[in-house]
């Protein structure tokens, strides 16, 4: 099986100049592509001086996360895709345990490795840890981070495990079934997109794993501070989005109905706190939302007709923010989790 190894980069010269090589060192297994997101600083100067046997695709302008990689995958041609964003440092042998699997698990669609901080190198990262899972009213989270609690990786989730969604972070996929889905939503720009094109494939009956065999480590929050009013938007809006493309009429309302109340409670926990910038990302999250639903409907509709496989089968039974702020459950292992098949 061929595979790409797509970076899709923008304005990241100094992620590229620092972890490019350990992606060129250890991954004779593929090719090595970088599609830059139309960078203005020195990126394309220092792919051309110090990395001229990379293939670059070079785009006019920044079309986000989704469409970016949407437009990069388009262009390689091979077997699997593996979507590794810039900040990411990989070691020895870390793509063998998953090429490996992808290969004898034909009915797999995509997989994750373990995600560690690279800062930290001994804690699970919050981008995906372990693997992905979306609680009943739409919220997700990952074996090794529940909310903002990350675990110190202790061997507790070595396992390979289904998920609900595997994080673009690194994401290996098979490119013929990433294409047929549609590939990532751009209009969601950034943010919770692997989670929606995730939950395509798993109510299309493709199932996604996490190999934690394979280990790479992830700055995380490149583009994006974390406490960016922008990241809080684009993360509560998509996030209804995701919900609405992919959830059944009757059971979307009623968790509309609770979501409404828990975001405005968000807001107002923002405000109390002083971060009027993230409270009123909340509410125009909340009022965007609205203007641009129809927008979704047919995609929507199409989603639901491709269903083979139902929300409930996908969704951990657990409501997350009752279990870490109720029960006061702040790890994987402590959230009390009815397995669905």
């Amino acid at each position: 099986m061929t595979l790409s190894i797509v970076i899709l980069n923008w304005n990241g010269e100094e992620m590229l100049r620092r972890f490019l090589p350990s992606v060129i060192e250890h991954s004779p297994e593929a090719e090595v592509v970088v599609a830059d997101n139309g960078s203005t600083d020195g990126s394309l100067k220092l792919l051309a001086e110090q990395f001229p046997s990379i293939r670059t695709l070079v785009f006019d302008r920044n079309y986000g996360f989704a469409e970016g990689y949407n437009k990069a995958i388009a262009e390689v041609e091979c077997d699997l895709c593996l979507l590794l964003n810039s900040d990411v440092r990989v070691e020895a042998g870390w793509l063998k345990p998953m090429l490996d699997y992808m290969k004898a698990h034909p009915e797999v669609a995509a997989c994750q490795p373990k995600i560690r901080c690279e800062w930290e190198p001994d804690m699970l990262e919050y981008a995906g840890a372990c693997g992905g899972y979306i609680d009943k009213l739409g919220f997700p989270f990952c074996r090794g981070r529940i909310l903002g609690t990350l675990e110190r990786d202790e061997g507790q989730y070595d396992t390979i495990a289904s998920v609900a969604w595997a994080t673009g972070a690194a994401l290996l996929i098979r490119r013929d079934v990433y294409l047929e889905a549609g590939g990532l939503d751009a209009r969601f720009f950034a943010h919770q997109e692997e989670i929606d094109l995730c939950w395509r494939l798993r109510s299309r009956g493709y199932d996604i794993v996490c190999i934690p065999e394979s280990t790479v480590y992830h700055v995380g929050g490149g583009t994006l501070p974390k406490e960016s009013p922008q990241k809080a938007y684009l993360n509560f809006r998509n996030n209804l989005l995701l919900l609405y493309k992919n959830m059944p009429k009757k059971r979307f309302r009623k968790v509309m109905h609770w979501r409404r109340l828990l975001d405005a409670a968000a807001a107002l926990h923002f405000l109390v706190g002083g971060h009027w910038a993230a409270c009123k990302a909340v509410i125009k999250a909340h009022i965007d939302f609205r203007k641009i639903q129809k927008d979704f409907q047919k995609d929507r509709d199409k989603n639901l007709a491709a269903t083979a496989v139902s929300y409930d089968k996908i969704l951990s039974p657990v409501n997350l923010l009752w279990e870490y702020y109720g029960k006061r459950h702040f790890t994987y292992r402590d959230l009390e989790l009815k397995k669905t098949k």
